[in-house]
């Protein structure tokens, strides 16, 4: 992920762990979606932005350790990882978050 943020990449699917170090209030614009922050090597924060109609709430707590597979947005302030979840039409590589040996997508 850190190669990612340094090349500026965006539109990437990639695999990442980390821990969760904040939780934020979901995203009720349009499509529903739970976020936190959570602390990945290279000592960088991403955004998690994870689709609650399309996969279930994962229950993080702050210091959960969590690996996330999804599509990577860059931003200056560490990025977005989005698309933690499966693609209903199949079109697209699916994402999960997985947390204490379960998996979400």
């Amino acid at each position: 992920m850190a190669a990612a943020f340094r090349a500026r990449q965006s539109d990437v699917f990639l695999e990442t762990g980390g821990r969760v170090e904040r939780l934020l209030a979901d995203d009720r614009e349009g499509t529903p979606h739970q976020r936190f922050i959570a602390r990945v090597p290279g000592d960088m924060t991403v955004l998690i932005s994870h689709n609650l109609d399309l996969a279930p709430r994962v229950p993080v707590a702050v210091g959960d350790s969590v690996t996330v597979r999804g599509e990577y947005v860059w931003n200056d302030l560490g990025g977005v990882i989005h698309w933690t979840h499966h693609d209903p039409t199949g079109r697209r590589p699916g994402g999960w978050i997985r947390l204490d040996g379960r998996t979400y997508r």
